[in-house]
């Protein structure tokens, strides 16, 4: 006997010393959202490293606080203290698994847990029942006018671009308009310069650097001399040269007027200098003359016939030079116009439609077309599956994704599929059927097939695809037959590795046993899709299943 009390107290110790961390909670029931707070303690020296878990979920709870390590001294010895704020916001029992904690790089299991979620009980009996209030209209404090405001705005800057490309387009037709002769051309810009009014405006500096440009222009196109790129001394000087070869007859108050209103530029452009208005006056009138005197000193020369056709095809050129130039103008207003029309159009439905209307209906939604379109209604597998869905599945072969010890009890399994888990939608269905001696009793009776454990099979078969961090959830579902099964749905995530990028997953799936077989129907898309949500809808309420015991 002392012998038995010695190895059972030898037991419990070394027990003891195995069993390093302690898992506590503070209630196993709780209500809807309330909070469970699941504490972990474990009992180290100073020297010993604790890694604690940091999981978003415990199962099927959230964690919604993890709570800083408390730490207690015990003699020589350090008790850490680890709380995490636990709960769900569905009634049910849950079962908190066991988790790592890292004890000096050991891990050590920590105990599982059953919580139950309890509903909220809304007591009406106690309470005077009152009838459903009228709707009542609530005044909107802001009003419509923001969108006038915004139209008007939309308006303004549209007429605002409108009257800025008509004025930069009548400011090139200007610049760009053909003369016949070097002199009308330079007679035109004078003109046009003393409409202007710079220097009567203060801009001087502007004004001069227009008249220059205009005389060495002519200069330039009628005497064939660079004047542009010239200073005004190697412009003086080269004019002197082209009037002798060109016999041209020049007389010197001509060049020295020419000289003086030059260097008068130069000085109001580089010096800041300001002549006086007198001053400014009489330049315009010298470099007038001194245009006017130039053209008239250039000798006439008589055109011959191959003159006056090269000329005439010159001519040619430059009208198709405009002609194409005008083309791309009309196209290039055409283009804005459209694209003004598309703004003001995509604003407006933005305004008034919002925006994910105008994605939907402008850019389009795959999920969208598949509900809108036509669906199809047919039978699937054996016993078969009747049920609409936005396209004809085709049949595949699943096989490959289950585990060779499931495989090895199936007798026979047709799958039908339609995209994939890389898609925005996927439906598969699938019909078993198992081998006599998997599910038969000890009397060769057909045993009853456990549906939550062929939900967890399913699943378990997603996540051999790549599904992580699987929230499940379970209630019964009925047909309209009135053959019974089980619905799980939930969310996951699934990584993406080619492209380093995650997404959020949400699935149906629907699970029935008949004459030893199962058939199962499990519908995949991305979470926040309400296209996909109705189509889900849809396709679970179209499902009929062939009775067998019929």
């Amino acid at each position: 006997m002392k012998k038995i009390l010695f190895l059972l107290l030898l037991t419990t110790t070394v027990f003891a010393q195995q069993k390093q961390v302690l898992t506590s909670i503070d209630t196993t029931k709780n209500k809807i959202g309330a909070e469970f707070k699941l504490t972990f303690t474990t009992s180290v020296d100073k020297a010993t490293k604790v890694v604690f878990p940091k999981a978003k979920n415990f199962g099927a709870l959230e964690v919604i606080q993890s709570y800083p390590i408390d730490t207690v001294k015990k003699n020589d010895r350090y008790e850490l203290i680890k709380k995490y704020g636990l709960t769900q916001f569905d009634s049910g029992r849950y079962t908190i698994p066991s988790v790592k904690i890292l004890i000096n790089n050991k891990a050590f299991l920590t105990d599982s847990l059953l919580v139950e979620v309890a509903n909220v009980q809304v007591d009406t009996l106690r309470q005077k029942m009152y009838d459903i209030k009228d709707i009542v209209k609530v005044e909107d404090s802001i009003g419509d006018w923001w969108k006038y405001l915004l139209g008007l705005l939309l308006l303004l800057g549209v007429g605002a671009l409108i009257y800025w490309f008509v004025k930069k387009r009548q400011k090139a037709k200007i610049e760009e308009e053909i003369y016949k002769s070097p002199i009308e051309k330079a007679t035109s810009l004078l003109n046009n310069l003393e409409k202007k009014e710079l220097w009567q405006h203060g801009e001087v500096k502007a004004y001069y650097s227009e008249l220059t440009d205009i005389v060495r222009n002519y200069i330039e196109e009628a005497i064939e001399i660079p004047a542009m790129e010239s200073t005004t001394s190697e412009l003086i000087a080269g004019l002197k040269v082209a009037s002798k070869k060109k016999k041209m007859k020049l007389s010197q108050e001509t060049i020295e007027n020419l000289f003086v209103v030059l260097k008068q530029a130069d000085l109001v452009k580089f010096a800041k200098s300001k002549p006086l208005d007198f001053e400014i006056t009489e330049d315009r009138k010298k470099i007038e003359r001194a245009i006017v005197t130039l053209d008239k000193s250039i000798p006439v020369v008589v055109q011959t016939e191959d003159d006056l056709l090269l000329n005439e095809m010159q001519r040619q050129a430059q009208l198709k030079r405009e002609l194409e130039k005008q083309r791309k103008k009309r196209i290039a207003i055409t283009v804005i116009s459209v694209f003004m029309l598309l703004f003001i159009t995509t604003s407006y439905f933005v305004v008034t439609k919002g925006f994910d209307y105008v994605i939907d209906n402008v850019f389009g939604n795959s999920s969208k077309e598949l509900l809108e379109g036509e669906w199809i209604q047919s039978d699937y597998g054996n016993p078969s599956v009747r049920i609409s869905t936005p396209q004809v599945l085709v049949r595949t072969d699943l096989t490959k994704t289950l585990p060779k010890d499931g495989l090895a009890l199936i007798k026979d399994m047709q799958s039908f599929t339609d995209g994939s888990m890389k898609a925005n939608f996927y439906i598969v269905l699938s019909t078993l059927h198992f081998k006599p001696d998997a599910n038969a009793g000890e009397q060769g009776e057909q045993k009853q097939i456990d549906l939550s454990k062929a939900l967890e099979g399913a699943l378990q078969t997603l996540e051999s695809q790549g599904a992580q961090n699987m929230i499940v959830k379970q209630e019964d579902f009925q047909t309209n037959e009135g053959i019974k099964g089980i619905k799980g749905y939930g969310t996951f995530s699934k990584i993406d590795a080619e492209n380093k990028s995650s997404a959020k997953l949400y699935y149906e799936a629907l699970i029935f046993s008949q004459d030893g077989g199962l058939q199962q129907i499990i519908i995949i898309h991305e979470e926040g899709d309400k296209y996909a949500n109705e189509i889900t809808d849809k396709i679970l309420s179209s499902v009929e299943l062939q009775n067998t015991k019929q």
